[in-house]
Protein backbone atom coordinates (compact mmCIF):
# COMPACT_ATOMS: atom_id res chain seq x y z
CA UNK A 1 0.00 0.00 0.00
CA UNK A 2 2.86 2.87 0.59
CA UNK A 3 4.06 1.76 -2.44
CA UNK A 4 0.98 2.22 -4.31
CA UNK A 5 0.79 5.37 -2.25
CA UNK A 6 4.01 6.87 -3.45
CA UNK A 7 3.79 5.97 -6.95
CA UNK A 8 0.38 7.93 -7.19
CA UNK A 9 1.91 10.40 -5.92
CA UNK A 10 4.60 10.47 -7.96
CA UNK A 11 2.19 10.51 -10.80
CA UNK A 12 0.13 13.75 -9.22
CA UNK A 13 3.54 15.43 -8.89
CA UNK A 14 4.29 14.93 -12.62
CA UNK A 15 1.30 15.65 -14.03
CA UNK A 16 0.92 19.27 -12.14
CA UNK A 17 4.55 19.92 -13.02
CA UNK A 18 3.49 19.25 -16.74
CA UNK A 19 0.57 21.43 -16.51
CA UNK A 20 2.74 24.37 -15.01
CA UNK A 21 5.36 24.11 -18.01
CA UNK A 22 2.12 23.44 -20.70
CA UNK A 23 0.70 26.78 -19.04
CA UNK A 24 3.71 28.44 -19.65
CA UNK A 25 4.51 27.55 -23.15
CA UNK A 26 0.75 28.78 -23.45
CA UNK A 27 1.41 32.35 -22.32
CA UNK A 28 4.59 32.27 -24.12
CA UNK A 29 2.37 31.48 -27.08
CA UNK A 30 0.03 33.84 -26.32
CA UNK A 31 2.74 37.05 -25.78
CA UNK A 32 4.21 36.43 -29.12
CA UNK A 33 1.19 35.77 -30.65
CA UNK A 34 0.53 39.58 -29.70
CA UNK A 35 4.21 41.01 -31.02
CA UNK A 36 3.09 39.57 -34.07
CA UNK A 37 -0.24 41.49 -34.28
CA UNK A 38 1.54 44.49 -33.16
CA UNK A 39 4.54 44.04 -35.99
CA UNK A 40 1.45 43.49 -38.69
CA UNK A 41 -0.86 46.49 -37.26
CA UNK A 42 2.58 48.68 -37.33
CA UNK A 43 3.44 47.53 -40.69
CA UNK A 44 -0.86 47.86 -42.11
CA UNK A 45 -0.28 51.87 -40.18
CA UNK A 46 2.40 52.66 -42.41
CA UNK A 47 1.45 50.98 -45.69
CA UNK A 48 -1.90 52.89 -44.83
CA UNK A 49 0.43 56.20 -45.67
CA UNK A 50 1.32 55.62 -48.86
CA UNK A 51 -0.53 56.30 -51.76
CA UNK A 52 -0.01 55.56 -55.26
CA UNK A 53 -1.64 57.19 -58.36
CA UNK A 54 -0.96 57.92 -62.02
CA UNK A 55 -1.90 58.13 -65.24
CA UNK A 56 -1.66 56.50 -68.82
CA UNK A 57 -1.78 57.82 -72.06
CA UNK A 58 -1.22 55.97 -75.38
CA UNK A 59 -1.89 58.67 -78.21
CA UNK A 60 -2.61 59.05 -81.82
CA UNK A 61 -1.23 62.18 -83.98
CA UNK A 62 -2.42 62.79 -87.87
CA UNK A 63 -0.28 66.15 -88.90
CA UNK A 64 0.05 67.97 -91.97
CA UNK A 65 4.03 67.70 -93.21
CA UNK A 66 5.53 70.56 -91.51
CA UNK A 67 4.07 69.73 -87.66
CA UNK A 68 6.49 68.90 -84.41
CA UNK A 69 5.45 66.06 -82.78
CA UNK A 70 5.74 65.16 -79.56
CA UNK A 71 5.59 61.22 -80.12
CA UNK A 72 7.53 59.40 -82.67
CA UNK A 73 10.31 60.56 -85.12
CA UNK A 74 10.22 63.90 -87.13
CA UNK A 75 8.22 63.47 -90.25
CA UNK A 76 10.13 61.01 -93.01
CA UNK A 77 9.10 62.38 -95.91
CA UNK A 78 8.80 66.15 -95.75
CA UNK A 79 6.59 66.46 -98.63
CA UNK A 80 3.64 64.95 -97.17
CA UNK A 81 1.51 64.53 -94.38
CA UNK A 82 2.24 61.65 -91.97
CA UNK A 83 1.00 60.21 -88.62
CA UNK A 84 2.38 58.69 -85.15
CA UNK A 85 1.48 56.33 -82.21
CA UNK A 86 3.38 56.64 -79.12
CA UNK A 87 2.71 56.82 -75.21
CA UNK A 88 2.83 60.22 -74.50
CA UNK A 89 2.53 60.10 -70.41
CA UNK A 90 3.22 56.99 -68.44
CA UNK A 91 2.97 58.44 -64.84
CA UNK A 92 3.58 56.99 -61.74
CA UNK A 93 2.98 58.59 -58.06
CA UNK A 94 3.92 57.82 -55.15
CA UNK A 95 3.18 59.47 -51.90
CA UNK A 96 3.92 59.12 -48.01
CA UNK A 97 2.45 61.21 -45.78
CA UNK A 98 2.35 60.61 -41.67
CA UNK A 99 1.88 63.42 -39.85
CA UNK A 100 1.87 66.88 -41.24
CA UNK A 101 4.80 65.71 -43.53
CA UNK A 102 4.68 64.26 -47.09
CA UNK A 103 7.26 62.94 -49.59
CA UNK A 104 5.94 62.45 -53.07
CA UNK A 105 7.78 60.84 -55.80
CA UNK A 106 6.74 60.87 -59.69
CA UNK A 107 8.09 59.01 -62.85
CA UNK A 108 7.12 59.41 -66.29
CA UNK A 109 7.65 55.87 -68.37
CA UNK A 110 7.28 55.86 -71.48
CA UNK A 111 8.99 54.37 -75.06
CA UNK A 112 11.82 57.28 -74.91
CA UNK A 113 12.68 57.27 -72.01
CA UNK A 114 12.20 57.15 -68.23
CA UNK A 115 12.63 60.18 -66.28
CA UNK A 116 11.85 62.50 -62.58
CA UNK A 117 8.97 64.31 -62.91
CA UNK A 118 8.55 65.33 -59.20
CA UNK A 119 10.73 64.35 -55.56
CA UNK A 120 9.90 67.03 -53.27
CA UNK A 121 8.87 67.09 -49.17
CA UNK A 122 6.18 68.97 -48.29
CA UNK A 123 5.57 70.37 -44.68
CA UNK A 124 1.92 71.85 -43.32
CA UNK A 125 2.25 74.53 -40.75
CA UNK A 126 1.35 72.81 -37.39
CA UNK A 127 -1.71 75.56 -36.38
CA UNK A 128 -4.21 75.36 -39.14
CA UNK A 129 -2.80 73.13 -41.52
CA UNK A 130 -3.45 75.58 -44.54
CA UNK A 131 -0.05 76.59 -45.76
CA UNK A 132 3.00 74.25 -45.90
CA UNK A 133 6.79 74.23 -47.06
CA UNK A 134 8.27 72.77 -49.68
CA UNK A 135 11.65 71.80 -50.92
CA UNK A 136 12.87 69.39 -54.04
CA UNK A 137 11.74 69.01 -57.45
CA UNK A 138 8.50 70.39 -58.10
CA UNK A 139 5.82 72.68 -60.05
CA UNK A 140 7.03 75.87 -60.10
CA UNK A 141 4.31 78.15 -58.89
CA UNK A 142 3.49 80.78 -62.00
CA UNK A 143 -0.27 81.13 -62.96
CA UNK A 144 -2.95 77.96 -63.33
CA UNK A 145 -1.71 76.28 -66.35
CA UNK A 146 1.88 75.26 -65.37
CA UNK A 147 0.75 73.41 -62.23
CA UNK A 148 -2.63 72.42 -63.87
CA UNK A 149 -2.08 68.26 -64.31
CA UNK A 150 -1.76 66.69 -67.25
CA UNK A 151 -4.18 64.03 -66.10
CA UNK A 152 -6.66 66.82 -65.87
CA UNK A 153 -6.21 69.26 -68.54
CA UNK A 154 -8.51 69.48 -71.90
CA UNK A 155 -5.65 70.12 -74.29
CA UNK A 156 -3.07 67.34 -74.85
CA UNK A 157 -0.43 70.06 -74.51
CA UNK A 158 -0.14 73.01 -72.27
CA UNK A 159 0.11 76.40 -74.13
CA UNK A 160 3.51 77.30 -76.79
CA UNK A 161 4.10 80.51 -74.26
CA UNK A 162 3.93 77.95 -71.16
CA UNK A 163 6.11 75.52 -72.32
CA UNK A 164 8.62 78.22 -74.24
CA UNK A 165 9.41 79.87 -70.89
CA UNK A 166 8.66 76.88 -68.43
CA UNK A 167 9.82 73.73 -70.50
CA UNK A 168 9.22 70.50 -67.96
CA UNK A 169 7.16 72.79 -65.44
CA UNK A 170 8.96 72.18 -62.58
CA UNK A 171 12.45 73.44 -60.66
CA UNK A 172 14.79 72.83 -57.89
CA UNK A 173 14.31 74.91 -54.82
CA UNK A 174 12.15 75.36 -51.75
CA UNK A 175 8.41 77.59 -51.98
CA UNK A 176 6.02 77.93 -49.22
CA UNK A 177 2.31 78.82 -49.50
CA UNK A 178 0.55 81.05 -46.92
CA UNK A 179 -3.17 80.76 -46.64
CA UNK A 180 -5.39 81.69 -43.55
CA UNK A 181 -7.90 79.38 -42.11
CA UNK A 182 -11.78 79.49 -43.79
CA UNK A 183 -14.22 81.94 -42.10
CA UNK A 184 -10.95 84.57 -40.88
CA UNK A 185 -10.55 87.69 -42.90
CA UNK A 186 -8.32 87.61 -45.67
CA UNK A 187 -9.48 83.92 -46.46
CA UNK A 188 -10.17 84.23 -49.87
CA UNK A 189 -6.44 85.40 -50.84
CA UNK A 190 -3.49 82.41 -51.44
CA UNK A 191 0.35 83.14 -51.33
CA UNK A 192 3.00 80.83 -52.94
CA UNK A 193 6.32 82.11 -53.06
CA UNK A 194 9.41 80.21 -54.04
CA UNK A 195 13.36 80.36 -54.87
CA UNK A 196 14.36 78.18 -57.75
CA UNK A 197 17.40 77.39 -59.31
CA UNK A 198 16.41 78.64 -62.44
CA UNK A 199 17.27 75.57 -64.93
CA UNK A 200 14.13 73.19 -64.72
CA UNK A 201 15.42 69.60 -64.06
CA UNK A 202 18.99 70.24 -64.62
CA UNK A 203 21.56 70.35 -61.63
CA UNK A 204 22.26 73.44 -60.16
CA UNK A 205 25.61 75.20 -62.11
CA UNK A 206 25.65 78.88 -60.31
CA UNK A 207 24.84 80.30 -57.31
CA UNK A 208 22.19 82.61 -57.79
CA UNK A 209 18.22 81.67 -57.17
CA UNK A 210 14.92 83.33 -59.18
CA UNK A 211 12.05 84.59 -57.39
CA UNK A 212 8.62 83.17 -58.11
CA UNK A 213 5.46 84.71 -56.60
CA UNK A 214 1.52 83.82 -57.11
CA UNK A 215 -1.00 85.70 -55.73
CA UNK A 216 -4.47 84.22 -55.96
CA UNK A 217 -7.51 85.43 -54.75
CA UNK A 218 -11.33 83.17 -54.65
CA UNK A 219 -14.22 85.42 -53.63
CA UNK A 220 -17.28 83.40 -52.44
CA UNK A 221 -20.15 83.85 -55.49
CA UNK A 222 -22.69 81.15 -54.38
CA UNK A 223 -23.17 77.85 -54.54
CA UNK A 224 -23.24 76.84 -58.30
CA UNK A 225 -20.45 79.06 -59.24
CA UNK A 226 -16.60 79.75 -58.27
CA UNK A 227 -14.24 82.54 -59.61
CA UNK A 228 -10.23 82.73 -59.01
CA UNK A 229 -8.40 85.79 -59.73
CA UNK A 230 -4.10 85.90 -59.53
CA UNK A 231 -1.40 87.93 -60.27
CA UNK A 232 2.51 85.75 -60.65
CA UNK A 233 5.97 87.48 -60.69
CA UNK A 234 9.49 86.13 -62.00
CA UNK A 235 12.15 87.70 -61.35
CA UNK A 236 15.79 85.20 -62.64
CA UNK A 237 18.82 85.51 -64.69
CA UNK A 238 20.09 83.59 -67.54
CA UNK A 239 24.50 83.21 -67.97
CA UNK A 240 25.49 85.41 -70.66
CA UNK A 241 28.72 83.07 -72.01
CA UNK A 242 29.97 85.65 -74.34
CA UNK A 243 31.28 89.49 -74.16
CA UNK A 244 28.21 90.11 -77.07
CA UNK A 245 24.48 90.61 -75.50
CA UNK A 246 22.31 92.42 -78.27
CA UNK A 247 19.35 93.99 -77.46
CA UNK A 248 16.53 95.63 -79.70
CA UNK A 249 16.35 99.26 -80.99
CA UNK A 250 14.57 100.41 -84.20
CA UNK A 251 13.36 97.17 -84.98
CA UNK A 252 16.71 95.59 -85.02
CA UNK A 253 19.07 93.50 -82.47
CA UNK A 254 22.05 96.15 -81.75
CA UNK A 255 25.31 94.14 -80.29
CA UNK A 256 27.16 95.43 -76.83
CA UNK A 257 30.27 94.02 -77.03
CA UNK A 258 32.30 93.96 -73.55
CA UNK A 259 34.34 91.91 -71.85
CA UNK A 260 32.61 92.77 -68.79
CA UNK A 261 29.51 91.28 -70.03
CA UNK A 262 31.07 87.58 -69.86
CA UNK A 263 29.98 85.87 -66.25
CA UNK A 264 27.24 88.10 -65.66
CA UNK A 265 23.83 87.30 -65.56
CA UNK A 266 21.27 88.87 -67.92
CA UNK A 267 17.47 89.96 -66.32
CA UNK A 268 14.96 87.08 -67.05
CA UNK A 269 11.33 88.92 -65.71
CA UNK A 270 7.85 87.78 -66.09
CA UNK A 271 4.50 89.25 -65.25
CA UNK A 272 1.59 87.39 -65.50
CA UNK A 273 -2.02 87.20 -64.84
CA UNK A 274 -4.74 84.36 -64.74
CA UNK A 275 -8.60 83.95 -64.27
CA UNK A 276 -10.75 80.45 -63.68
CA UNK A 277 -14.16 80.69 -63.39
CA UNK A 278 -16.93 78.19 -63.73
CA UNK A 279 -20.98 78.60 -63.25
CA UNK A 280 -23.64 75.84 -63.73
CA UNK A 281 -26.17 76.94 -66.49
CA UNK A 282 -28.55 75.02 -68.51
CA UNK A 283 -26.70 73.40 -70.77
CA UNK A 284 -24.60 71.98 -67.67
CA UNK A 285 -21.13 73.47 -66.07
CA UNK A 286 -19.62 76.27 -68.01
CA UNK A 287 -15.45 76.93 -67.20
CA UNK A 288 -13.54 79.86 -68.41
CA UNK A 289 -9.59 79.72 -67.82
CA UNK A 290 -7.22 82.49 -69.13
CA UNK A 291 -3.91 83.78 -68.74
CA UNK A 292 -1.64 87.02 -70.42
CA UNK A 293 1.78 86.92 -69.68
CA UNK A 294 4.31 89.36 -70.79
CA UNK A 295 8.31 90.38 -69.93
CA UNK A 296 11.90 90.08 -70.85
CA UNK A 297 13.72 86.50 -72.10
CA UNK A 298 17.21 86.05 -72.48
CA UNK A 299 17.83 83.59 -75.06
CA UNK A 300 20.03 82.93 -78.36
CA UNK A 301 19.79 83.85 -81.38
CA UNK A 302 17.90 81.36 -82.65
CA UNK A 303 15.62 80.16 -79.65
CA UNK A 304 13.89 82.22 -76.90
CA UNK A 305 13.17 78.92 -74.61
CA UNK A 306 14.59 78.99 -70.90
CA UNK A 307 17.19 76.88 -70.10
CA UNK A 308 16.04 73.76 -68.98
CA UNK A 309 18.15 70.46 -69.25
CA UNK A 310 21.11 71.48 -70.97
CA UNK A 311 22.26 75.12 -70.03
CA UNK A 312 24.97 76.13 -72.68
CA UNK A 313 27.50 78.79 -71.75
CA UNK A 314 28.80 79.62 -74.90
CA UNK A 315 25.88 81.56 -77.14
CA UNK A 316 25.53 84.99 -77.73
CA UNK A 317 22.75 86.73 -75.61
CA UNK A 318 19.90 88.19 -77.34
CA UNK A 319 17.43 90.06 -74.92
CA UNK A 320 13.41 90.42 -76.22
CA UNK A 321 10.28 91.42 -74.81
CA UNK A 322 7.95 88.95 -74.88
CA UNK A 323 3.75 88.39 -74.71
CA UNK A 324 1.38 85.92 -75.32
CA UNK A 325 -1.03 84.17 -72.95
CA UNK A 326 -4.20 81.66 -73.83
CA UNK A 327 -7.93 81.13 -73.36
CA UNK A 328 -10.05 78.32 -72.86
CA UNK A 329 -13.75 77.35 -72.89
CA UNK A 330 -15.01 74.07 -71.47
CA UNK A 331 -18.72 73.02 -71.95
CA UNK A 332 -20.45 70.09 -70.90
CA UNK A 333 -23.16 68.48 -73.01
CA UNK A 334 -25.90 68.60 -70.56
CA UNK A 335 -26.01 65.26 -68.42
CA UNK A 336 -24.41 63.53 -71.28
CA UNK A 337 -20.17 62.32 -69.67
CA UNK A 338 -19.26 64.94 -72.67
CA UNK A 339 -17.14 68.08 -72.75
CA UNK A 340 -16.61 70.55 -75.81
CA UNK A 341 -13.71 72.41 -75.62
CA UNK A 342 -12.45 75.52 -77.56
CA UNK A 343 -8.80 77.03 -77.07
CA UNK A 344 -7.05 79.96 -78.12
CA UNK A 345 -3.08 80.83 -77.61
CA UNK A 346 -0.59 82.65 -78.79
CA UNK A 347 3.20 83.60 -78.19
CA UNK A 348 5.10 86.93 -79.55
CA UNK A 349 8.22 86.25 -78.77
CA UNK A 350 9.62 89.63 -80.03
CA UNK A 351 6.81 92.51 -79.72
CA UNK A 352 9.54 95.09 -81.29
CA UNK A 353 9.55 93.57 -84.58
CA UNK A 354 7.08 92.07 -87.05
CA UNK A 355 6.52 90.84 -90.59
CA UNK A 356 8.81 91.70 -93.37
CA UNK A 357 11.56 93.18 -90.82
CA UNK A 358 11.64 89.48 -89.21
CA UNK A 359 15.26 88.18 -90.95
CA UNK A 360 16.58 91.63 -90.96
CA UNK A 361 19.22 93.34 -88.52
CA UNK A 362 20.18 90.36 -86.59
CA UNK A 363 16.56 89.09 -86.11
CA UNK A 364 15.48 85.17 -87.16
CA UNK A 365 12.96 82.24 -86.69
CA UNK A 366 13.26 82.94 -82.94
CA UNK A 367 11.30 86.21 -83.20
CA UNK A 368 8.21 84.55 -85.39
CA UNK A 369 5.21 85.40 -83.89
CA UNK A 370 2.42 82.08 -83.15
CA UNK A 371 -1.02 81.80 -83.09
CA UNK A 372 -3.09 78.98 -82.43
CA UNK A 373 -6.69 78.20 -82.45
CA UNK A 374 -8.07 74.44 -81.34
CA UNK A 375 -11.31 72.44 -81.07
CA UNK A 376 -12.08 68.81 -79.60
CA UNK A 377 -13.47 67.40 -77.18
CA UNK A 378 -13.87 64.77 -73.90
CA UNK A 379 -15.74 61.52 -73.70
CA UNK A 380 -15.72 60.53 -70.05
CA UNK A 381 -16.18 56.86 -70.60
CA UNK A 382 -15.90 55.20 -67.53
CA UNK A 383 -15.07 56.48 -64.09
CA UNK A 384 -11.05 56.11 -65.01
CA UNK A 385 -11.25 56.25 -68.62
CA UNK A 386 -11.34 59.44 -70.96
CA UNK A 387 -11.15 59.59 -74.36
CA UNK A 388 -9.75 62.97 -76.42
CA UNK A 389 -10.33 64.21 -79.77
CA UNK A 390 -8.46 67.63 -79.97
CA UNK A 391 -7.64 69.46 -83.80
CA UNK A 392 -5.19 72.09 -83.82
CA UNK A 393 -5.03 75.18 -86.39
CA UNK A 394 -1.63 76.78 -86.04
CA UNK A 395 -0.82 80.21 -87.71
CA UNK A 396 2.64 81.58 -88.15
CA UNK A 397 3.62 85.05 -88.54
CA UNK A 398 5.07 85.39 -92.21
CA UNK A 399 8.12 87.19 -93.63
CA UNK A 400 9.50 87.61 -97.29
CA UNK A 401 13.46 87.51 -95.58
CA UNK A 402 13.09 84.00 -94.47
CA UNK A 403 12.24 81.50 -96.81
CA UNK A 404 10.61 78.79 -94.64
CA UNK A 405 8.16 81.71 -93.15
CA UNK A 406 7.09 83.41 -96.55
CA UNK A 407 4.22 81.79 -96.22
CA UNK A 408 1.94 79.97 -93.36
CA UNK A 409 3.46 76.45 -92.45
CA UNK A 410 1.44 73.23 -92.89
CA UNK A 411 1.78 72.20 -89.21
CA UNK A 412 -1.90 71.02 -88.11
CA UNK A 413 -2.41 68.76 -85.70
CA UNK A 414 -5.61 66.14 -85.05
CA UNK A 415 -4.50 64.29 -81.71
CA UNK A 416 -6.62 61.46 -80.23
CA UNK A 417 -5.61 60.75 -76.85
CA UNK A 418 -6.71 57.69 -74.64
CA UNK A 419 -6.56 57.97 -70.68
CA UNK A 420 -6.70 55.84 -67.87
CA UNK A 421 -6.15 56.95 -64.13
CA UNK A 422 -5.79 55.47 -61.31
Amino acid sequence: MELKKYILLTILCLAFTTSLFAQKDSINDAERLEKRVENLERIVGRLNNVRITGYFQPQFISAQKDANLRIGTANENPDKGFNRVGIRRGRIKTTYEEGLAAVVFQMDMTERAVGIRDAYLKIKDPWFKTSFLQTGLFFRPFGHEIGYSSSRRESPERSRIITTLFPNERDLGVSIQFRTKEGVPLDIFSLETALVAGNGIAMENNSRRDFIGHLTASPKIGNNASLTVGTSYYLGSVYQGTENVYRMQDGGFVLNSDRGNMGRFARREYLGFDLQASWLNSFGRTQVRAEYIFGQQPGSQNSSVSPNSSVTLSNDTYLRNFLGGYAILIQDIGKLPFEAILKYDWYDPNTKVSGNAIGLNGTTEADIRYNALAFGGIWHAYKNVELQAYYEILRNEKTNNLTRFTNDLKDNTFTVTLQYRY
